[in-house]
């Protein structure tokens, strides 16, 4: 597989880095990968390679606006942040890219980011495939933030951050903890009307013990998509199912994937 790490510009003076996972001969769509409220590229760790090797798909990971070694974001964040990432840049850079098919996999924001993409980008997207998505501000999701708060020095999560947002760590970290618990954000914030302009096969994961997420995330999605959308909770499971249970998450979206090949719809069009 051949690996190409790439700055791209799109307009605005925006500059997304992104890496690129390639086979020499591959057809379908191109697995995108979107991260988490403080990732990069470097913290899925070895997941999209994994699932790009298993799959024979093309992948691609990339870094939002002020993230990694993609250019800054404007701060604050308005509330329509993930919103504007899902309808705005996410397709400019597949524009940039030159890539028309598509199954999307998020993870926590990046879910959420996923969602609104799939509603904007109707048939490009054959697949979609998230992760501890949210649509709406639970109590467990602001909990969570506010205890990350504590921990973030007190744990030593900044110094692991910094090796990934250098400089620019602190003012990330601040910019997402500032606007989740601004009372206006978690007033604003609804995905819900999004979800019925999803017409690809969804699967929607959520860890059992997911410590930033109800399980009502999961049933409202799936509600709000339609029976192309399954639910499935991982038991024993937290946050991050690709990095507590990579194996089984692997095996879940394979299977999903190849169930989709059958009926023609996810990775065949």
């Amino acid at each position: 597989m051949n690996v190409t790490d790439v700055a791209v510009p799109l307009g605005d003076g925006v500059r997304v880095q992104a890496q690129r996972l390639r086979h020499e001969n591959s057809s379908g769509p191109v697995l995108v990968f979107l991260h988490e409220s403080l990732g990069n590229i470097a913290l899925w760790k070895q997941f999209p390679r994994r699932l790009a090797e298993t799959t024979g798909l093309d992948a691609l990971v990339y870094e939002r606006r002020g993230y990694g070694a993609s250019t800054d974001e404007p701060l604050p964040r308005p509330y329509d942040y993930l919103e504007q990432e899902g309808r705005v840049w996410l397709p400019r850079l597949l524009d940039a890219l030159k890539i028309d098919q598509v199954i999307l996999v998020g993870h926590s924001d990046g879910g959420s980011i996923a969602l609104i993409a799939a509603a904007v980008l109707g048939d490009r997207v054959k697949g979609l495939i998230t992760m501890a998505a949210h649509i709406w501000a639970d109590h467990l999701t602001l909990a969570g933030i506010r205890d990350m708060g504590r921990r973030y020095r007190a744990e030593g999560i900044r110094e692991k951050l910094l090796r990934h947002h250098g400089d620019r760590t602190d003012a990330l970290f601040h910019a997402w903890q500032d606007v989740w618990l601004d009372e206006g954000f978690q007033q604003s914030m609804d995905f819900a009307p999004w979800l019925d302009a999803i017409q690809c096969p969804a699967m929607i994961i959520q860890g059992e013990n997911d410590e930033y997420g109800v399980p009502e995330q999961v049933t409202r999605i799936v509600e709000g998509i339609g029976s192309h959308a399954t639910p499935v909770f991982m038991p024993e499971t937290g946050h991050s199912p690709h990095l507590q249970k990579p194996d089984q998450v692997l095996q879940l979206i394979c299977d999903f994937l190849r169930i989709e090949t059958d009926q023609k719809s996810a990775i065949s069009g």
